[in-house]
């Protein structure tokens, strides 16, 4: 590590307690992580190229705002979220609720260990993962997952914060956790610190299964990610 880099301090793997999902659903901190997620949500839709039908996974996917507003938008789309926290899923299953009756039968929140999923492999046309790798011991077995359940023309999306150098870290939590504070800004802050920078995260993808069959990107300076574009079949099939 050079003396410019920043070291990074792994998070705890499962946010579960009483005050982390009570953070994460203030009004403050949804009205800010609800922008966020609206360019993850396009993001998506964009890799889908125009996909009418199919099944989307989300894994970790916290509170299920992110499935919530995809189910919103692909109305002949199925959406599984899974979360290894149980608060995070009840949290998620209230929010489901409070968005009416037409996402009924479409959305299901389950328990589930993210790196070991008991699905059947090629089982989603959409595999969706959004601010979960830096929370991981092993990040590789959770690539692993997500290679495995993608369906070989299944459109990927992986996205996480990103861990800046030593001198640039304090501005950089200051400003993109602006709109936080008290528990949720402790929150951000660690989150950033325990995040990859894009040479660690792409060497994770090369090592993965998926190395060669998707690419890094850059969304703006917070976040990098993984992604790889739905490929429609041809005509002869």
């Amino acid at each position: 590590m050079g003396f410019f880099d920043l070291r990074r301090i792994p998070e705890p793997e499962m946010m579960d307690d009483a005050g982390s999902v009570e953070a994460y659903s203030s009004s403050a901190a949804q009205e800010w992580l609800g922008r966020i997620d609206d360019t993850f949500v396009e993001h998506a839709l964009h890799l889908l190229g125009g996909l009418e039908r199919g099944r989307a996974l989300d894994v970790g996917m916290g509170p299920g705002q992110i499935i919530i507003k995809l189910a919103q938008r692909l109305t002949r789309w199925k959406f599984l979220g899974v979360d290894r926290a149980p608060n995070m899923v009840a949290e998620a299953v209230a929010n489901l609720t409070s968005a009416g009756p037409d996402l009924a039968g479409r959305v299901e929140f389950l328990v589930a260990d993210v790196s070991a999923l008991p699905f059947p492999d090629a089982s989603f046309d959409l595999v969706l993962c959004n601010s979960v790798l830096h929370h991981l011991a092993e990040p590789e077995r959770l690539l692993a997952e997500i290679a495995r359940l993608a369906k070989p023309r299944g459109a990927i999306l992986l996205r996480d914060l990103r861990r800046p150098g030593r001198f640039a870290y304090p501005l950089h939590v200051r400003w993109h956790g602006r709109k936080y504070s008290g528990e949720m800004f402790r929150l951000f802050r660690d989150s950033v610190h325990a995040a990859y920078t894009p040479e660690e995260l792409r060497r994770l993808l090369q090592a993965s299964p998926l190395r060669g069959a998707a690419r890094i990107f850059r969304h703006r300076s917070a976040h990098i990610g993984i992604e790889r574009s739905a490929r429609k079949k041809s005509a002869e099939g």
